[in-house]
């Protein structure tokens, strides 16, 4: 038995399974109760193999950084020694805007072994969205990159954060505002704060020390509707997202797992953290300032992972590309998660480069739900089928299991038993073997009840089953659309309309109609060399209906430059949606 068997066996009674049903059914995960992924995996790392890599990090100028698990070790030590000098402790709230600064990891475990909470947040933030999170999460530090526009966001909200004491930048990479040295009022140095501190910090003991059920972690929803809600994760998070890495992302031991993303998103915690270290492979981080699709292969090509996953997006964008002279040969293992990925993209991705793109599914809420693994043969445009532990069912209205080939609620059914007893979120008591799965909307308990009760939590998306087993998306409940009677799911339209060439991204949504209460619409982006014209509008309207039920054709089709996106990069149909109304 390897190291990595022996740190997953301390969690997991079995790891090994013959085929998905095995795994489906003997899968399970012991949560300890005082499980701290900082100290039990960070720092049990660097005690077994201290060169073991841990993270391996390149820029858009192709700079390249790696740091093994005693770096992490010594760095967070360090790192949480100065957070306790700037007069954050147990319980207090932080707020991280990195990117993918190597800092990201420093500081979040950090944050972990001294009991504070993280927000991480992306660098779009207007001056809006981090007043409203610091006033409604109560935080008290702010660790930001040195990125101008951001810097001067940060600045202007200060006078507004009732609670913030403090506001830190981490500079040193790109053209950010310390680029000439010095650090300008009010600002703190981060970076200056952690080489400064003593590398050494043992594990609190008595109340100082954290408990499983204590929060670790919030995230601010990026719902297409209202404000943000507030996903609070306990330390049982990063054991939840075994199942993630080790059996969707196939992650290898030694070897660099790459998943896209800005740590402000969930996608973060999924793909380049906490399963990948417990299952001992590394974090391959591209830290870029602004996507293009050839500093993607770039980057790829510097990193070389054995795993690679990455938001629908991404693949959309790379299909367009001649991809004939990059190297892939280094990926094993290719997967995707954050939207549905149309057949056609699936399909075209691996014509160009011999890779199958396997689909997952969940939410900020959860760890993978659902996803095509390892042992499942690929449906393209399936998400695959249900993960072990949540109890996944599709309910109808009435809460009653629907039948094959019916659309319902996406629904966890073991939910049920990770409740606990917690004052400001009024969940009930029992703390259960559910890792993974969120806590509660904090300070939210009328949101909360809405979607988790009597033992059930309901996702809000829908989808349904074929009579494999196999799930399908369907869209969020408010995005389905109702046209003279049929229900009419936006992603088969959309995966309908992506297979035309011309069609670069696309969103489709319900308009309203005086005869039909609402018709289809498609807003379509086009690709290169292609011009907007009545004659492609009644093209795209055709294809619909040729390669899906005539009914489901798009009576609206405009086209624009780009989608409204929520600052995690997911398509605001509601947008679409009330602009439509208004007109």
């Amino acid at each position: 038995m390897n190291e990595t068997d022996k740190i997953l066996s301390r969690y997991c009674p079995r790891i090994d399974f013959e085929s998905y049903e095995d795994f489906y059914e003997n899968y399970t995960c012991t949560v300890p109760e005082n499980f701290n992924f900082a100290f039990d995996v960070v720092d049990e790392w660097a005690g077994l193999e201290k060169d073991k890599l841990a993270l391996l990090w390149t820029n858009d100028e192709g700079g390249m950084k790696r740091y093994s698990f005693a770096d992490m070790k010594r760095l967070s030590g360090k790192a949480a020694n100065a957070l306790l000098s700037m007069g954050i402790g147990k319980g207090d709230v932080v707020m991280l805007i990195l990117k993918q600064r190597p800092e990201v990891w420093i500081l979040m475990c950090a944050l972990m072994k001294i009991g504070a909470v993280c927000i991480p947040g992306t660098y779009q933030l207007t001056m809006k969205d981090i007043v409203y999170r610091c006033n409604v999460a109560d935080v008290k530090l702010l660790v930001s990159v040195d990125d101008p526009e951001l810097t001067e966001n940060i600045k202007s909200s200060l006078k507004e954060c009732k609670t913030l004491r403090a506001a830190a930048l981490v500079g040193g990479y790109g053209n950010g505002i310390l680029k000439d040295g010095g650090i300008p009022a009010p600002f703190i140095d981060m970076k200056a704060e952690i080489e400064k501190a003593d590398a050494v910090f043992l594990r609190p003991s008595g109340e100082k020390d954290t408990k499983t059920a204590d929060p670790m972690l919030i995230y601010f929803s990026s719902g297409t509707t209202g404000m943000p809600k507030m996903v609070l994760h306990n330390h049982s998070l990063p054991l939840g997202h075994i199942v993630t890495a080790k059996y969707w992302h196939c992650v290898r031991e030694n070897k660099v797992h790459m998943t896209q993303t800005d740590s402000g998103w969930a996608k973060f915690a999924w793909g380049k953290i906490y399963g990948q270290w417990i299952c001992g492979a590394a974090a391959g981080a591209y830290d870029t300032e602004k996507f293009t699709p050839k500093g993607m292969l770039d980057a790829i090509q510097r990193l070389r992972p054995a795993t690679f996953c990455a938001p629908a997006t991404i693949f959309r964008f790379l299909i367009k590309e001649e991809l004939s002279g990059w190297d892939f040969s280094f990926i094993e293992h290719t997967s995707v998660a954050g939207e549905p990925l149309s057949p056609e993209v699936y399909h075209r991705f691996r014509e160009l480069t011999g890779l199958e793109i396997r689909e997952g599914f969940g939410q900020s809420e959860t760890s993978v739900l659902a996803a095509a693994f390892k042992w499942l043969a690929v449906k393209p445009g399936s998400m695959g089928k249900p993960a072990p532990l949540y109890g996944l069912r599709l309910l109808d209205e009435e809460g009653k299991a629907c039948d094959d080939g019916i659309v319902g609620n996406i629904s966890m059914t073991a939910a049920g038993k990770n409740m606990y007893d917690d004052p400001v979120t009024g969940m009930k008591p029992g703390l259960g073997p559910v890792p993974g799965l969120f806590r509660a909307y904090w300070k939210d308990r009328e949101i909360t009840a809405a979607a988790w009760h009597d033992g059930i939590y309901s996702t809000g998306d829908m989808a349904w089953h074929d009579d494999e087993g196999y799930y399908w998306f369907v869209g969020r409940n408010d995005d389905v659309i109702k046209c003279s009677g049929y229900r009419i799911g936006p992603f088969e339209v959309e995966s309908a309309l992506m297979e035309h060439p011309s069609v670069l991204e696309c969103a489709v949504t319900a308009a309203p109609d005086p005869i039909r209460g609402q018709v289809v619409k498609a807003t379509v982006v086009l690709a290169r060399g292609f011009a907007a014209s009545e004659e492609l509008k009644r093209e795209l309207q055709n294809h619909v209906k040729r390669v899906t039920a005539p009914y489901k054709y798009p009576r609206i089709v405009e086209f624009v430059n780009e989608l409204p996106k929520t600052i995690s990069g997911k398509i605001q149909r509601n947008v679409i949606r009330n602009k439509d109304r208004k007109e």
